[in-house]
């Protein structure tokens, strides 16, 4: 069963003869008869497009191509080239996935399987949890389900009488689903051959619809519904894609980043490490927190470049704040308490935005004063479940390259595409040009009103047409207090890290009150954008590991250049050479050990540092060296002065070059 929600039932004629008018996405009309199906619509355009529509659009809505069209809407054929293709076939692949392991395993209950990124999954209820060893039969067993071609047929059935056919058959996870969903709603199966499930749609044509492209993953357990306290099932991951060519290039890409995990990246280069008695929380090695802090003071300079100021604030602030700012009802289950004198519980920030208000509303702040830009490198807590943390990727202890600007209603354009242009410099410097921007919209549950959200939408979006951006609209996906601008960037592999948000807030100045006084000397409140642009300096380095194979930039490298000796003879030029090279500023390293120099470089190169100079009797003598450059085959030969120029240019950071 894909995730249930509202399903609008068959109307109970399909045409009365009236006329509509269906929109086309360039622009085009067609007037067809009410009750028009969308597979005849599709034929009726032209007969290549009915055999290549898989589902039709209306209005936005995807809906199967069986089902009658009532009403005039704007309209688009959904076919294989089309973006939503991948999300139905993923979605038909659960189905078939559950019909197939019900084939092989009868007995086993079916429960949820939703189509997610790159894939699907579906949790099955079995005394007997699944292997990977049961994957290669699940998986032939799709494919001949998927030969059979049956057609996905959609039923609208009465409530009671779904839970009696669920239960009778033993399913009691879909009965529990049927009771649990609202009366109002719509209960509807669909039909592929002799097997059915619970499902709002839609679907495609038939199982055939699905091809090739799909391959079983791994398995898992997960809880039901989530839920530690109920029983443990087994989750059986796919993915799924329009064709062979996809996939082999999905799981080519998998490959890959396996070899860059930054998890085995770190243990090699020795940049931190991860254990059960700090769960969620990063024990930074030398290395690694040399990295930490080049990456903590470049962003630092950059900010104070354009005008922030850095604050501190505290760890352990008063539930009370919490509740006032909102937080308390929305976060409570991921903030981490502590217990003060009396009854007083101090939470350990989560975030850092009420206390910067707090700093802003020390004072009288004027128009004359803003906009007002407070950053802060702020440790924070969540209460991420064990299960979702990830390395660097999810932590429960991170640190937010974090700042909010306390500006005038009229500079949030100003303010907004000043940040966009700083982000955007930002990821150029450290290696990243292919950047998507998606406007989140309002969410169901949220704070402030809709005329509120209503002038925080049109202003990040009157932001991005100033800043001429193009972006994406994500509905529902903005934060309680406010919409945002979320900044995805892609990776050397192809993936996509959503890291930078710009978010717009009329709300969190309101409930703690704060204000400045205004040209008409009354009390006005600030606009609040929440902003960051690493996101977390955990999770960010993490993403830099992987985007660079753990060969970060120059400037980055924990360890800039080795000098190895050939043979002892080279011992003093070795140490020579490098007090020359830290007198440039480069972080150096020897190696004088009585080891061959192949073993040497290779031990480094493991390590990923960018530059090996080799030294030995004739460099000594020559007073030359030979340098060796990571991921370049062979060695350089050139004097110790060209040497010291060309790796002293070549470490430049950003900033370096610009001349600050």
């Amino acid at each position: 069963m894909a995730e249930i929600a509202d399903v609008k039932p068959a109307p109970a004629s399909a045409s009365n003869g009236a006329m509509i008018t269906l929109t086309l996405p360039d622009g085009a009309t067609r007037e067809i008869t009410s009750g028009t199906t969308g597979g005849e619509f599709a034929k009726s355009i032209a007969t290549s497009l009915g055999k290549a529509a898989l589902a039709i659009k209306l209005d936005g809505e995807i809906r199967d191509l069986d089902l009658p069209i009532t009403d005039s809407a704007n309209v688009e054929i959904i076919t294989r080239k089309s973006d939503e293709a991948l999300e139905l076939i993923r979605h038909d692949a659960a189905h078939v996935m559950a019909e197939a392991v019900q084939e092989l395993f009868p007995g086993t209950q079916v429960t949820i399987g939703p189509a997610i990124e790159n894939g699907f999954y579906y949790d099955f209820a079995r005394n007997e949890p699944f292997t990977t060893d049961d994957l290669p039969a699940i998986e032939a067993k799709m494919r001949e389900i998927i030969k059979r071609n049956a057609p996905f047929e959609r039923e609208v059935w009465d409530r009671d009488e779904a839970i009696k056919f669920f239960e009778d058959k033993g399913e009691a996870y879909k009965a529990e689903l049927i009771r649990d969903l609202p009366d109002a709603e719509t209960i509807t199966v669909y039909k592929q051959g002799d097997w059915l499930d619970l499902c709002r749609g839609p679907h495609m044509r038939s199982t055939g619809d699905i091809g090739e492209g799909f391959k079983l993953m791994k398995v898992a357990g997960a809880y039901w519904r989530g839920d530690s306290n109920r029983a443990m099932l087994t989750r059986i991951y796919g993915t799924a894609w329009r064709d062979k060519n996809e996939l082999t290039e999905h799981l080519t890409m998998l490959e890959e980043a396996e070899k860059r995990d930054h998890r085995k990246l770190g243990r090699e280069m020795d940049l931190f490490h991860l254990q059960e008695e700090a769960q969620g929380s990063v024990f930074w090695h030398p290395k690694g927190y040399r990295i930490y802090r080049l990456l903590e003071n470049y962003i630092r300079a950059r900010l104070e470049e354009a005008d922030y100021q850095e604050v501190k604030t505290p760890q352990l602030i008063d539930r009370a704040l919490w509740e006032a700012s909102g937080h308390w009802e929305k976060f409570r289950e991921n903030m981490f308490t502590v217990d003060d004198e009396g009854d007083r519980v101090m939470a350990i920030k989560p975030m850092n935005c009420p206390a910067h208000v707090q700093i802003f509303n020390q004072g009288i702040k004027s128009y004359r004063d803003l906009p007002l830009r407070m950053a802060e490198f702020g440790c924070c807590h969540r209460n991420e479940a064990h299960g979702a943390l990830h390395g660097l990727m999810r932590v429960r202890q991170m640190t937010q390259d974090d700042a909010h600007i306390f500006c005038r209603e009229d500079q949030i354009t100003s303010e907004s595409v000043a940040f966009c242009s700083l982000l955007e410099s930002v990821y150029e410097d450290l290696g990243f040009t292919d950047i998507v921007v998606k406007l989140a919209t309002r969410p169901d549950v949220r704070a402030g009103t809709d005329e509120t959200w209503d002038r925080a939408e049109r202003g990040l979006e009157d932001a991005l047409v100033a800043a001429n951006l193009p972006y994406e609209i994500t509905p529902g996906e903005g934060a309680f207090y406010g919409p945002k601008l979320e900044f995805h960037l892609k990776d050397a592999i192809g993936r996509s890290w959503q890291c930078g948000t710009l978010q717009l807030d009329f709300v969190l100045p309101e409930r703690l009150d704060a204000n400045y006084t205004g040209e008409d000397g009354n009390k006005h409140r600030p606009v609040m954008l929440h902003r960051a642009i690493l996101g977390t300096l955990e999770r960010f380095i993490g993403i830099m590991i992987e985007n660079y194979a753990g060969k970060l930039p120059l400037w980055l490298a924990p360890v800039q250049v080795v000098v190895a000796t050939i043979t002892s003879e080279g011992d003093d030029y070795a140490q020579e050479v490098a007090k020359l090279l830290e007198a440039r500023g480069l972080r150096v390293e020897t190696d004088l050990r009585n080891e061959k120099i192949g073993y040497k470089v290779r031990e480094h190169s493991l390590q990923k540092v960018p530059n090996i100079i080799a030294v030995g009797g004739r460099e000594v003598e020559e007073r030359t060296v030979a340098l060796r450059q990571l991921g370049e085959q062979g060695q350089k030969f050139m004097s110790l002065d060209e040497a010291l120029d060309a790796l002293t240019e070549a470490a430049k950071s950003p900033l370096e070059k610009r001349g600050q």
